[in-house]
């Protein structure tokens, strides 16, 4: 029995996944007061915060004051002529405040913290390539992510090969291009940006390999109406076997697909005829 071989183009990654967290949040900030300096006022008289926030008060002038919740938010602090008072605020909202001394919840000596809710960061995750992929060089990718964000907007997904940023992209469906990938380890990665300023990432690593020659081997006839042949391969690329019974007007006859578990695979047709016969194998395009 004649058999020929037929060789395609492949490129050949594999994967491996990584991903990496959320946005490390920022620590917690401290917004200062004033106390008495300048007159009766509390200085700023309005404070913007985030929730985890603190807020410290610090008397000037020797005047006895104090910073009293309106509505129990915190106890009162002393009252006193100098020192400081500190609350830590873990919930949004806005919290009004005043000193009995010099002050009513609506008039003379009073102030407000006004605490923003915080920032959700995004989600973002890479569906395409997926994990597992195998390519070969020169690889041309199509990277492609789904990101949404709870509290908020998108605003852009970035995509990095490696150190180096292939594309940005600001509305759903969100996907960039990197072309010509060398043979050798990457890493790709997709990072979400919200309204809020937060990010999240998601990374996939790929390998990149120049694939073999394709040549079949120890042809050999089984019982019944079997017949075997070995052929090599890259561990991961896909690959198809055809069958045609002449070379002169070859109708190619699909026997199968597959992707390569390892570098020299079997495969067995399992109804040859036992007459003139010919066998191809070819690895499939990149997907």
């Amino acid at each position: 029995m004649k058999m020929t071989q037929k060789l395609f183009r492949w490129i050949l990654a594999a994967v491996g996944l990584v991903v990496l967290g959320g946005p490390i949040s920022s620590q917690a900030a401290t917004a200062n007061v004033q106390v008495g300096n300048g007159g009766l006022i509390f200085t700023p008289t309005v404070t913007n915060i985030n929730v985890g926030d603190r807020v410290l008060w610090t008397w000037f002038g020797g005047i006895i004051h104090n910073v009293t919740s309106t509505n129990s938010a915190w106890g009162a602090s002393p009252t006193q002529s100098s020192g400081t008072f500190t609350n830590t605020f873990n919930s949004a909202g806005t919290y009004f405040y005043y000193c009995t001394v010099h002050g009513t919840p609506t008039s003379g000596m009073k102030g407000a913290v006004i605490v923003a809710a915080a920032n959700v960061p995004p989600t973002v995750a890479l569906t395409n390539p997926p994990n597992g992929t195998v390519l070969a060089a020169p690889a041309n990718v199509t990277l492609q992510a789904s990101a949404s964000d709870s509290d908020g907007t998108v605003t852009n997904v970035q995509f990095r090969v490696d150190a180096g940023v292939v594309g940005n992209d600001t509305t759903a469906p969100y996907s960039a291009v990197a072309n010509s990938l060398a043979a050798g380890g990457h890493t790709l990665t997709a990072i979400a940006s919200d309204s809020g300023g937060a990010t999240a990432t998601n990374s996939v690593s790929i390998s990149v390999v120049t694939p073999v020659a394709v040549q079949l081997s120890a042809p050999r006839p089984l019982p019944a109406t079997k017949f075997r042949f070995t052929y090599t391969a890259n561990a991961g690329l896909h690959y198809v076997v055809q069958r045609s019974t002449n070379l002169f007007s070859p109708i190619w006859t699909d026997l199968g697909t597959n992707q390569a578990g390892s570098s020299s695979v079997n495969f067995t047709d399992q109804n040859a005829t036992f007459k003139q016969g010919f066998y191809r194998v070819g690895r499939l395009p990149n997907p």
